[in-house]
């Protein structure tokens, strides 16, 4: 079953079923001597596999201010110029040093993130940014507000279209629902993480659910083992508490038990495994749109591969979710 577009949430836009996150483009960056961002990414094929990416009908790219420290959107817009059609999603919140490529805070002041949105626009190309995100969601009642009237503000002003936040608290996730534009939450979910607490939020306030680590940060590539090391200035050669895909520069265990579980019933019907694992979200939820992560031109042909075959079918869905003790 084919599956070519989602609308995205409560907005009048529609959207490639497949979006593509653009951290990993970003290449390297850091906060302090803690590696935050991709090793051995390099520019021009990173701006072959964008083009790619659009040839095979993607039509949403997800980005932030602060990947690359401001080079992931800069790379973006060598291509956003030659594709108006293409939407645009990026993020804002945090604070960095462009030129040393280190993140230095957090900034939700919305004075601060009028600046960053037109620093945004700047670094993209585009006079108007498709959707915009809130990326360090930690913020009190008093700040939120404030921030949806920003950018309710924003959205009158026509410097963007929508909104939406970045998180996993439920809670977060049902204060910006409250603004009449928020459209979308970006949330974690693949086959080895579900998420149905904020799933659920998206269907209370009919917002998009955007897939960030749909791969769990590659490792359902298929192209780690237990073997496997991470260079040391790679976000995953070093990882923090919440990435628990990779542990000490080396593929989690426990993970790479789980996908061999799976990984005949994910690549049933030829699908590569990174295509069996967007299609296990699709067949999730009809509100999710997974965001891979790519480097490269191969990578985007896989997940882009995806769209052809569509989401898993009842029972294979099912099956997984046995294999996985998840079928209570």
């Amino acid at each position: 079953m084919s599956l070519q577009t989602r609308r995205l949430g409560r907005s009048d836009l529609y959207v490639s079923a497949l979006g593509l996150g653009c951290w990993a483009i970003g290449g390297a960056m850091a906060a302090g001597d803690q590696p935050r961002g991709w090793a051995g990414v390099d520019d021009a094929d990173a701006v072959r596999a964008l083009r790619r990416a659009v040839d095979l009908g993607v039509t949403l790219f997800d980005t932030a201010d602060s990947y690359g420290a401001g080079h992931s959107e800069r790379v973006l817009s060598t291509v956003l110029a030659a594709h108006p059609e293409v939407l645009v999603a990026t993020k804002f919140g945090n604070t960095f040093d462009e030129d040393a490529r280190q993140l230095t805070g957090v900034d939700t002041s919305p004075a601060h993130v009028r600046q960053a949105l037109h620093a945004s626009l700047r670094r993209l190309g585009r006079d108007r940014i498709d959707l915009y995100q809130l990326h360090t969601p930690d913020v009190d009642a008093q700040r939120g507000d404030e921030l949806i009237a920003a950018l309710e503000s924003f959205v009158a002003e026509g410097l963007i279209g929508w909104y939406g936040v970045s998180t996993d608290d439920p809670g977060q996730a049902e204060r910006f629902a409250t603004g009449p534009h928020c459209t979308a939450v970006q949330l974690q979910l693949n086959v080895l993480d579900d998420n149905p607490d904020m799933l659920a939020v998206c269907d209370r306030h009919d917002l998009a659910a955007l897939c960030r680590s749909p791969l769990a940060m590659g490792l359902l590539g298929g192209r780690y083992t237990a073997a496997s090391t991470l260079p040391a200035d790679d976000i995953r050669g070093q990882p923090p508490a919440w990435l628990r895909w990779f542990t000490d520069g080396r593929p989690n265990a426990e993970f790479l038990q789980r996908i061999d579980t799976v990984r005949d019933m994910l690549t049933a019907g030829g699908r590569s495994l990174a295509q069996g694992a967007i299609a296990w979200i699709w067949a999730r939820h009809s509100r999710t749109i997974p965001l891979p992560g790519f480097r490269n031109t191969i990578q985007v042909e896989d997940n882009a591969g995806a769209l052809s075959h569509g989401p898993l079918e009842p029972g294979e869905y099912a099956a997984i979710e046995r294999a996985l003790d998840r079928d209570s």
